[in-house]
């Protein structure tokens, strides 16, 4: 199986709020040495993250158009005031054999065997 994937500059459009997406995410790790001098290595990587209109941090505040990773860490498009950037998005593929990217209940398991053609 095979996905086509269609990147979108994040300074150009943002998702749609509650989609979850592939976000390309840029910045330095760590964001500064222990002493304070310049920030250690450049990365640019992909992670899973979903993108909202308004969450609220563990911490109370509350932060606008921006994406959230799994361990709840915030990042903002380029300019937005986050160490890492995400520069780009995309959707998340569907899931194998199927037009959906979420399968809940009683159909998780019918999708299961279409995609593994009836042998499962």
């Amino acid at each position: 199986m095979q996905a086509a994937v269609e990147w979108v500059d994040a300074r150009e459009r943002l998702p749609r709020s509650g989609l979850p997406v592939a976000a390309a995410t840029h910045g330095f790790y760590p964001p500064e040495t222990p002493d304070g001098d310049a920030p250690g290595a450049e990365f640019w990587l992909v992670l899973a993250m979903y993108f909202t209109d308004r969450h609220i941090a563990a911490d109370g505040s509350t932060h606008y158009n921006c994406f959230v990773d799994s361990d709840g860490v915030i990042r903002f498009p380029p300019g937005g005031g986050s160490a890492e950037a995400v520069t780009h998005w995309a959707a998340l593929p569907t899931l194998p054999g199927s037009p959906h990217t979420l399968v809940m209940g009683p159909e998780v398991q019918p999708a299961l065997r279409e995609a593994y053609g009836g042998s499962r």
